[in-house]
């Protein structure tokens, strides 16, 4: 945001007064519900982005206006059906994932493969149950602007149908292994592959499945080396490190 208002300013389509306005509030602003961070993207890589659940959609609404000030693109995550289709009325250009149950600004939907072909993430699941943890990582990849595919319902009670892609696990970066039960796609993806990997659990499962503690526990005492894993159910946090690690891969930063 602020290379492009100097952009502006040096082209001589923005003055400076307007560029001071326009940065007025940054790098942080006071709202009535929250406290924003416009400087989290630079510091950081990943902007500031909304945990929906336990908030209004008023306060949705009041946040995400804010944030659309400053930047072109918006998330929201963990956002109910209900709330996400009363925050898009109020802010048009938004759009709901229900899969994912996130919010984002439907301009960023339009820049996936923005790392031109660089860099794949590649987003798998043990089973359909799995896919709504893996739809938070595929939407927030492609709105932070990386290039990502989703190879869903492929765990290990019917292997054959993960060896028939090996073409997609040589093609990615980087794999993201969402599973509940037991968690054991991680450990077999991390046999057949060179790349980072970062495991999902999931609160899928049977009563010992503890929701998800059991796959936590597997994913964390993998017999393949290397892999990384994240929280519960934490298809976000598994695209932002997917993202960390790409900017590393490709050098340049995502879109937003």
């Amino acid at each position: 945001m602020i290379q492009e208002l100097l952009v502006k300013v040096s082209s001589g389509a923005c003055t400076v007064a307007d560029a001071l306005a326009e940065l007025k509030n940054f790098p942080a602003e006071m709202l009535s519900c929250a406290h924003l961070d416009h400087h989290r993207r630079l510091r950081t890589g990943v902007p500031e982005v909304v945990y929906g659940e336990n908030k209004t959609a008023a306060q949705i609404v009041e946040i995400l206006k804010k944030l659309l000030q400053l930047s072109p693109a918006v998330m929201a995550t963990r956002v109910s059906q209900e709330k996400g289709e009363a925050v898009c009325l109020e802010i048009p250009g938004l759009v709901y994932h229900e899969a994912a149950r996130m919010l984002t600004a439907q301009k960023e939907m339009k820049q996936q493969g923005a790392d031109g072909g660089v860099g794949l993430v590649l987003v798998l699941t043990a089973g359909t149950s799995d896919i709504p943890v893996a739809e938070e990582a595929v939407v927030t990849l492609r709105c932070l602007g990386h290039e990502v595919e989703g190879l869903y319902d492929v765990g290990v009670a019917g292997i054959h149908r993960l060896l028939s892609r090996r073409d997609l696990l040589d093609k990615a970066s980087i794999l993201i292994v969402v599973a509940g039960m037991e968690g054991a796609l991680p450990s077999v993806v991390g046999g057949l592959v060179d790349k980072p990997i970062i495991a999902v659990p999931t609160s899928v499962g049977y009563g010992t499945g503890l929701g998800g503690i059991a796959a936590l526990l597997g994913m964390l005492n993998s017999c393949a080396p290397g892999i990384a894993v994240v929280n519960i159910d934490n298809g976000f946090g598994a695209a932002c490190m997917a993202a960390s690690i790409m900017r590393q891969i490709t050098g340049r930063a995502g879109v937003l």
